[in-house]
């Protein structure tokens, strides 16, 4: 696995090895101790899965608050997204800015999105399924998102007309938005 540091400190873009011949690939798309050896040593917990039929679905931007954070650990099975993560924690030198990548099931990228990151997603392309781990439990009450057209925040989306849920289409600002997460440097 190649690790990949991004601008945002702590989280990680991961590029497993990719073993292709004629019948297709092998990966490991998950090696506890390959990733703990990297520094990444999270015990994840759960593993989600989300399917969006239409390209142009945005899911996010979505955190929960401390002490049920989410590490996330993202990848794509089908299709592909453009993948947003946002520092929000008070304090970080890159508080309120945003990097995005397109995680695809043909470039077998992942994306770890540490705690005090709001994250969402774009599907560029119908029939996206997403699958992540989490080290924390899904928590309604500590459930919070931040508006993906913030224009403080001025995500760059491949889309101008998102196809939304009710929730996320009445997430605040973040200069609004509940956080309880510090920089630890």
């Amino acid at each position: 696995m190649k690790i990949i540091d991004t601008k945002l400190k702590g989280a990680k873009l991961i590029e497993p090895t990719v073993h292709l011949d004629h019948r297709g690939f092998f990966l490991e798309s998950y090696n506890e101790h390959t990733l703990k050896q990297s520094g990444i040593g999270y015990n994840f917990i759960q593993d989600n899965h989300s399917l969006s039929c239409d390209a142009g679905v945005l899911r996010g931007l979505h955190y929960q608050l401390a002490p049920e954070g989410q590490t996330k650990l993202v990848r794509v099975t089908r299709g592909a997204i453009f993948d947003v993560i946002v520092d929000i924690r008070k304090g970080s030198p890159t508080f309120g800015q945003w990097e995005g990548f397109v995680l695809s099931a043909s470039n077998y990228r992942q994306l770890l999105v540490p705690q005090g990151f709001a994250h969402g997603f774009c599907t560029l392309v119908p029939d996206c399924e997403v699958l992540y781990k989490v080290d924390a439990y899904y928590s309604a009450e500590h459930d919070r998102g931040i508006a993906w057209n913030d224009p403080d925040l001025n995500i760059e989306w491949p889309v101008y007309k998102p196809v939304l849920s009710d929730k996320d289409s009445k997430h605040p600002p973040l200069v609004a938005a509940e956080n309880n997460f510090d920089y630890k440097g």
